[in-house]
C-alpha cells in the first residue's frame, strides 16, 4: 500500500502563502513613494505651491519660500495702501460736503430756483451745467475751473466757476466761498450769474466794505 504522506506534504509546501501578500503590496508601495519623494522637483521661488511639507524642504527650499510669502505679503500691503488712497481720494474730491463736486451741485440747485435765472436761461429741468470749454472735441466731461487761495486775513477762499445753458441762453456761475478762521467748512460769499447782454444776478453776496477792498482776479474774474 503506497504512503500519501509525503504527497501530502508536497502539496503543502508548494501552496502559495496568502498571509504574505499584503506585506509584499505594502513593502511595494512604500518603496514607489520613496522614489518618487526622491525625485520631486526642487521647491523654488517661482514653482512653490505649498504642496510640500516645511520639515522636507532643504533649506534652500525653505529660504525660496520665505522669499515667496514675504513678497506675497508685501503686494498685499501695497494693494491696501493704494485702495485706502483711492478712497480718500473718491471721498475728499467727490463725497466730503466740501469737495468741488458737492460745492458745483449746490451752486447749480440755487441757479435753477433763482426766477430770474430761469427767466434768462430756461426752466430748471432743460438748465445743464459743465465746465470750462476743452479743445479737444473728443473730451466729454468739462472740467470744473477753481481753485484754493489764502486772503489778506489768512482765510481759505474757494474760487470756483462753471457755465449754465438752456433753451433760452447760457451764463457764467461764479462762486466765491470763504472758510472761516477756525472753521471745518467754506461758506458762501458772493454767488453770480453772468448772462451776456444782462446785469450780474446776485444770488449770495456777503461782501463788507473791508472785504471790497481786498479783491483779487482768477480766471479772467475780479472776486471782492
Amino acid at each position: 500500500m503506497p504512503s500519501i504522506v509525503p504527497v501530502y506534504s508536497r502539496a503543502l509546501n508548494s501552496a502559495p502563502c496568502t498571509k504574505s501578500l499584503p506585506v509584499i503590496a505594502l513593502n511595494s508601495l512604500a518603496r514607489r513613494y520613496a522614489s518618487s519623494s526622491s525625485k520631486r522637483r526642487q521647491v523654488t521661488v517661482a514653482n512653490d505651491d505649498g504642496r510640500v511639507a516645511w520639515s522636507d524642504l532643504s533649506t534652500r527650499e525653505k529660504a525660496a519660500r520665505t522669499t515667496q510669502q514675504t513678497f506675497n505679503f508685501g503686494l498685499v500691503i501695497v494693494g491696501i495702501v493704494m485702495t485706502g488712497g483711492v478712497s480718500y481720494f473718491l471721498y475728499d474730491a467727490v463725497f466730503s460736503s466740501d469737495s468741488k463736486v458737492s460745492h458745483f451741485n449746490r451752486a447749480f440747485e440755487e441757479i435753477k430756483a433763482s426766477p430770474r435765472a430761469r427767466e434768462l436761461i430756461g426752466p430748471s429741468n432743460k438748465m445743464k451745467a459743465y465746465g470750462e470749454n476743452t479743445w479737444n472735441r473728443w473730451t466729454r466731461n468739462r472740467a470744473i475751473a477753481s481753485t484754493i487761495t489764502k486772503d489778506g486775513y489768512g482765510r481759505d477762499n474757494l474760487l470756483l466757476n462753471f457755465y449754465v445753458e438752456g433753451p433760452n441762453g447760457k451764463g457764467r456761475v461764479n462762486v466765491h466761498m470763504v472758510r472761516p478762521e477756525g472753521g471745518a467748512h467754506f461758506e458762501y460769499k458772493k454767488l453770480t450769474l453772468d448772462v451776456p447782454g444782462n446785469k450780474t444776478i446776485f444770488l449770495r453776496n456777503t461782501d463788507t466794505p473791508q472785504d471790497a477792498r481786498k479783491g483779487f482776479k482768477f480766471l479772467g474774474v475780479e472776486w471782492k
